[in-house]
């Protein structure tokens, strides 16, 4: 391992995805530190290969399928959680989400309610269901935005998407105020386009990308010590 900064911790990481996305990586930097990682995503086979990769390099780490757009699905997710890790979580990294370009005036009833389940109530699904585990170990929530919703940026065809972002930076920022008496800290990364093999089969390899590694670096940083004081920041990437 590069370094310790996580040892003995558990981190639960949505949206675990398949190979060359951005939980590949972040799940990977998280078991370098140290951590046990806790997989999720909506299909079984993306957790399956996560943790198989995770153990090929010594990690330890446990998968479970899950759809958190669910109440009743992520309830039983976080017990289940708490029973294998003695109700208590160190950190949790939101990655779960969807995208979707849109204008306003093309746009379906069915895209916006998509968009806002995908991004907006898993997250909230998620946080209150972990929200007591996370309080056991006065730990960190990491949640992903997107540049897209901070102030000033195009928001052109994309409505759906980044207002429901926007949903998920206010969702942190409640969580940071309402939870500084428990030592549970929340903050967000908002990044422009990830290198990912999704967005490089869309936008091509020369467009201009967050690399994931970066990514991952700064979630890391976020789920230790180092960064204890921080609660309630959007860290823009890009």
């Amino acid at each position: 391992m590069a370094h310790a900064a996580l040892a003995g911790r558990v981190v639960l990481v949505t949206g675990i995805g398949r190979e060359g996305q951005v939980g590949e990586a972040v799940a990977t930097a998280l078991a370098d530190a140290g951590a046990a990682i806790v997989a999720v995503d909506l299909l079984s086979d993306a957790v399956d290969a996560r943790v198989a990769a995770l153990h090929a390099r010594g990690a330890r780490a446990d998968g479970h399928p899950c759809d958190l757009t669910s109440e009743s699905a992520v309830q039983a997710l976080a017990q289940t959680v708490a029973s294998s890790h003695g109700g208590r979580l160190d950190a949790l990294v939101h990655l779960a989400g969807g995208f979707a370009m849109s204008s306003v005036a093309d746009s379906t009833l069915a895209l916006w309610q998509k968009q806002l389940a995908l991004n907006l109530t898993t997250a909230a699904l998620t946080a209150r269901a972990f929200l007591p585990l996370l309080r056991a170990a006065q730990g960190a929530f990491v949640f992903f935005g997107s540049a897209a919703a901070l102030p000033g940026a195009s928001v052109t065809n994309m409505a759906p998407y980044v207002t429901a972002k926007s949903g998920v930076l206010t969702l942190m920022r409640a969580i940071a105020d309402e939870e500084r008496t428990t030592g549970v800290r929340a903050n967000a990364l908002a990044p422009t386009s990830i290198r990912t093999a999704a967005n490089e089969k869309s936008m091509g390899s020369d467009a201009r990308y967050v690399e994931r590694e970066e990514v991952a670096r700064v979630v890391v940083w976020l789920c230790s010590d180092a960064s204890k004081p921080v609660t309630g920041q959007v860290i823009a990437l890009g």
